[in-house]
């Protein structure tokens, strides 16, 4: 039996629950998501998608939180021109909620305008005004884009945080970032809370290791993406506008209700025609094209080959079914965890082997192997499992297509709440069909890439002791391994199960996550062990287990902590930053080089001549430390000090001590400091010549 889209829409009513995130990829391996993912979208930057994010708001769990970002690699020291949203462009957000409909139950877009306010400058700020400066309106649709209606005019963007003078001298716009970003926060008439403007990328990467022929390097791996910028899209929505029925998420029937999925994808479109008329301007017309879309993370860079990339960029998820399921059936990256093939070719990916005798049953999900397929075909257990014949046997059991099982459903449908999609807790005898515990339910009966969120899942704390950047992964390890998840087969919360792949948070580590599954790390959660676990053993915690759970590419988390409210990503850093200068690390008399990014902010007046000094503070806000950066332009005795809000000095990091000219750092544990907003002062034999502030929020 074909499976197809109306029995995905027929053949399942209450489903709840199954597998993790996965990824595979055609020989470029990894990038920082899906920043210049295609050949045509990599020569038009401010249409490229870069990352979409789903996840139910952490500081407001009556919210969820929608991010699409664009514009990829960005520097804040990009001028004259930086960056800016595009004209002539659609961005859009959409939302499936509904399986009964053809297309999007709701659509965002986003139109923005462009405007110089000083012509006759060069600089895109100065003495108040902006140039290249971006506002927008916000259109809504809820019959699948037959309508729109204007929920927001005017919105403002703030401009790229250029520097201190540009920012916050009377020459440029006499106010700080933070106030301008604060200040583009609008509410629309629907009750959505949007922001628009440059943030840091939240996307974290070792692009330089990967990039080299899978070259992982996790003693020695670097944030590409560290300094880096893009343009967000926010949106934080009522859950109740997303929800199908116009249900708030304590009308759920538990915390996985199927009713409460909903996928989400990002895109932009163009003009058709755009003819440029010889005197500077151009004239476009025609129908809007979609030219680039983002669903889950890196489908199109590394998994959609080539040659298909342009095309699947085109495309919506409603057109694409079946054209791309040999890419995720048998995933170009499994040759590279698999040693015979190419897996010793590729010694960072050593620690993942994917299994080829799981169970000792010689079920093997290495590409061209048949998996579980004659262990289910026939089978007396297979009835009422997600594998049964009469609902999806032929679409998640292929014979020479292994990862049809795990990673297809997880890309194209989410995973349902049905056996064997299920963590392995007490499965009766090992039998990996047989009931076992919730731990997710993101299945959507509309077949195509799109990032799924089950919106009745509990957001997890973000100070909580078991918050992991590893989302699913680290629930499943939980669910299986610590009491009282693992005591019972009983539906209950367990910590990340808010975790990508259902939906995906700021905090999660995608591509870690992703490199994990490609290697069965799903297969063994439901039961499928991997090959050195011994059949009847009642610790299925392995070797092979422990190496594909602390692999790492050594790169885990952001470059700088993200905000605790709307929109949470940070902000850009300044483009006076003293990223790539070579820098003294000062502690405890230690000189090192250093390329550490960060902000320097403008001394509390500014006149139009180049300050003796600069200083900044990051991460800013701080939870636990911050490092002090600061470079001066000749020698001097330098004093660093910290005062509390009401004057009084609570901290020396460095006491009257020589510096010759140069950049320096010193790092200040946070440990005994409250809450709270500090000022730091850089001074030079008792005479102030740089101050800045710092907040510490644990």
């Amino acid at each position: 039996m074909k499976l197809t889209q109306k029995h995905l829409r027929t053949g399942l009513v209450a489903m709840g629950i199954g597998a993790l995130s996965v990824m595979a990829a055609r020989y470029d391996f990894l990038d920082a998501s899906s920043h210049r993912e295609a050949p045509m979208i990599a020569n038009d930057p401010l249409a490229d998608n870069t990352d979409v994010y789903a996840f139910r708001s952490p500081d407001n769990p009556n919210t969820v939180t929608l991010i699409a970002n664009y514009v990829p690699l960005i520097s804040s020291d990009a001028g004259p021109q930086y960056h800016f949203f595009g004209e002539n462009i659609r961005y859009e957000v959409h939302v499936k909620n509904k399986a009964t409909t053809r297309g999007d139950d709701i659509t965002y877009r986003f139109t923005f305008k462009r405007v110089d306010e000083d012509p006759t400058t060069f600089f895109r700020i100065r003495l108040g005004k902006e140039n290249n400066k971006n506002t927008y309106t916000c259109e809504k649709s809820t019959d699948g884009g037959q309508s729109f209606t204007t929920i927001v005019t005017d919105g403002k963007v703030p401009p790229p945080n250029i520097g201190p003078r540009s920012i916050e001298s009377p020459v440029g716009l006499n106010t700080n970032y933070s106030a301008l970003v604060n200040s583009a926060i609008t509410m629309a008439s629907t009750g959505e809370k949007i922001f628009c403007g440059p943030v840091d990328d939240p996307f974290f990467v070792d692009l330089g290791g990967i990039f080299d022929i899978g070259g992982i390097r996790p003693e020695n791996a670097v944030d590409a993406l560290k300094g880096k910028n893009v343009l967000t899209i926010a949106l934080q929505v009522p859950i109740q506008n997303l929800q199908k029925d116009g249900k708030n998420a304590g009308m759920a029937k538990n915390i996985l209700d199927p009713d409460f999925v909903i996928g989400v994808w990002a895109s932009a479109s163009r003009p058709k025609m755009k003819v440029l008329n010889g005197d500077g301007t151009e004239t476009v017309s025609g129908d809007f094209v979609q030219v680039s879309r983002l669903g889950m993370p890196l489908t199109n860079e590394v998994i959609i080959p080539q040659g298909q990339k342009d095309y699947w960029n085109a495309l919506t998820p409603y057109q694409e079914e079946g054209q791309f399921d040999q890419y995720f059936t048998n995933p170009e990256l499994a040759l590279y965890m698999d040693d015979s093939k190419f897996g010793g070719a590729v010694p960072g990916l050593a620690k993942l082997r994917i299994q080829s005798n799981s169970l000792q049953n010689n079920w093997d999900f290495r590409n061209g192997g048949d998996g579980v397929f004659f262990s289910v075909i026939n089978n007396t257990a297979t009835p009422g499992t997600a594998f049964d014949p009469n609902l999806f046997q032929s679409y998640l059991v292929r014979r020479n297509n292994p990862r049809a099982t795990d990673l297809l459903p997880i890309f194209m449908t989410g995973v349902p709440n049905l056996r064997p999609y299920q963590l392995a807790v007490n499965k009766l005898g090992g039998e990996f069909l047989s009931m076992g515990k919730p731990f997710i339910h993101n299945f959507l009966p509309t077949f195509g890439d799109m990032l799924r969120l089950n919106m009745a899942v509990p957001p997890t704390p973000r100070n909580d002791a078991n918050f992991s950047s590893l989302g699913l992964i680290q629930a499943a390890a939980l669910g299986l391994t610590t009491a009282p998840y693992n005591m019972s087969q009983k539906l209950e919360f367990i910590p990340n199960m808010d975790g990508f792949p259902n939906g995906r948070r700021l905090e999660d580590d995608v591509t870690r996550i992703e490199l994990q599954v490609v290697g069965g790390i799903v297969l063994a959660a439901i039961g499928l062990w991997y090959d050195d676990y011994q059949k009847g053993s009642a610790n299925p915690v392995t070797q092979d287990l422990l190496d594909v759970l602390t692999f790492t590419t050594g790169v885990e988390a952001n470059d700088v902590p993200f905000k605790k409210s709307f929109p949470y990503q940070a902000e850009p850093p300044s483009g006076v930053s003293l990223q790539g200068e070579a820098s003294r690390t000062t502690n405890g008399g230690a000189m090192a080089a250093s390329a550490s990014r960060a902000e320097l902010p403008a001394a509390a007046s500014m006149n139009l001549s180049a300050p003796e000094a600069f200083m900044t503070t990051f991460p800013n806000p701080a939870i636990d430390r911050t490092t002090f950066k600061y470079r001066i332009a000749s020698d001097a005795n330098v004093t660093l000090k910290v005062f509390d809000k009401n004057g009084n000095l609570v901290a020396i990091p460095v006491k009257n001590e020589f510096r010759s000219a140069g950049v320096y750092e010193v790092n200040l544990p946070l440990g005994k400091f409250r809450n709270g907003t500090y000022y730091v002062t850089l001074d030079n034999d008792g005479r102030t010549m740089q101050n800045t502030k710092l907040v510490i929020e644990k």
